[in-house]
């Protein structure tokens, strides 16, 4: 056979040993190649050689052809050899046990923050991610938004699991009848189909969505959405009325004072008859006689068009549940969820927060 020195065969980067070449290494076993000359051959590093050579080697008995009469002389001989057949078993075995590794790997730390945001903050899993890219945090591993919902789908991590997810998609997509519709309890309301195109487009700062939040008994929340940042505002009400209505603005305007027509420019509501008397809610009680914001109220069965209001309610259920009995949360409870809103990092906004944008 063709010696190292004369060789043309060019050593390759690191790949697994072929079947065909365990097949080669036999028959060069069986020529009393050394573990050198037969990686000179294949263009395998000796080491390489060696350990499939040990892993696919096997006791083979066979006859002694010296046998004599002497009793001390064995009839056979039990001599180590290669068999490429054993050496590629050995190799699917090991193949079949071998798994992805985590991506997520040893990075206790990684795994500590996403079970503080999830667990503890109610995050998302997008959420958490987004934060850490957005305030630029180190960890020794980066990983996806997808990654984290596998590793909660096959419970990885010790302190979280799908449980503490608060929305668990199905891809399906709501369907709503977008039907214009006048409501009949509301003729004098301002109809949302005159609303400025800078509401719509949501350009400017100061256009709030009006809804309440209900639970059990007969405590609610006043919640106030501003369309341009998603800056929230939740005000408890003892009574779903149109006085208690009143009265959350008529405070909102006395704290605000001159500035309460630059801050709410108008306002969007859906046609509840807490939100009914417009009047009472346009009117400055600061400037009499003067309009302090313009009232607008969508079609009937229209969520969708005050779908930040909708969202916001969806992130007040991560803490209220529904048939919670709102009246047994004090007035910083509903702080700190309102606070927890304005804080929390949005997709939309490149995982800035909703006081971010309205800074």
């Amino acid at each position: 056979m063709m010696g190292q020195e004369k060789s043309n065969t060019r050593e390759r980067k690191w790949k697994q040993i072929s079947e065909k070449e365990r097949y080669k290494i036999e028959v060069m076993r069986k020529a009393k190649m050394t573990p050198k000359e037969i990686s000179a051959q294949l263009g395998r590093d000796r080491r390489t050689i060696e350990r499939e050579i040990e892993r696919g080697s096997v006791i083979q008995r066979r006859e002694n052809p010296y046998v004599s009469r002497n009793p001390k002389v064995p009839e056979y001989i039990d001599e180590m050899v290669y068999c490429a057949d054993v050496g590629q078993r050995k190799h699917e075995e090991k193949a079949a046990n071998k798994g992805q590794g985590l991506k997520i790997g040893h990075d206790h730390a990684l795994a500590a923050y996403l079970e503080e945001k999830i667990g503890k903050e109610k995050y998302s899993p997008d959420a958490a991610i987004g934060e850490i890219k957005a305030k630029e945090q180190k960890f020794s591993v980066s990983i996806c938004t997808k990654t984290v919902y596998n590793y909660l789908d096959k419970e990885i991590f010790l302190g979280i699991s799908n449980k503490d997810l608060p929305v668990k998609k199905d891809g399906k997509k709501r369907k709503y009848r977008r039907t214009r519709k006048v409501a009949l309890n509301n003729i004098k309301g301002r109809s949302i189909e005159e609303r400025p195109e800078a509401v719509e487009d949501r350009v400017e700062y100061g256009h709030w969505e009006m809804d309440c939040v209900v639970g059990k008994g007969r405590a609610c929340l006043l919640v106030l959405t501003e369309r341009m940042s998603r800056q929230q505002l939740i005000y408890k009400m003892p009574f779903k009325t149109q006085n208690c209505v009143v009265e959350a603005l008529n405070r909102l305007e006395r704290k605000h004072k001159g500035k309460f027509k630059t801050i709410f420019k108008s306002i969007t509501m859906d046609n509840g008859s807490e939100f009914l008397d417009i009047n009472s809610l346009e009117n400055s009680i600061v400037r009499l006689g003067t309009k302090r914001t313009t009232c607008y109220y969508a079609h009937p069965y229209s969520a969708w068009e005050r779908g930040s209001n909708e969202n916001a309610n969806r992130l007040i259920r991560r803490f209220i549940p529904k048939g919670a009995n709102i009246g047994k949360y004090t007035a910083s409870e509903i702080k700190r969820i309102e606070h927890w809103i304005n804080h929390y990092p949005r997709k939309m906004f490149d995982y800035k927060t909703a006081n971010e944008m309205a800074a």
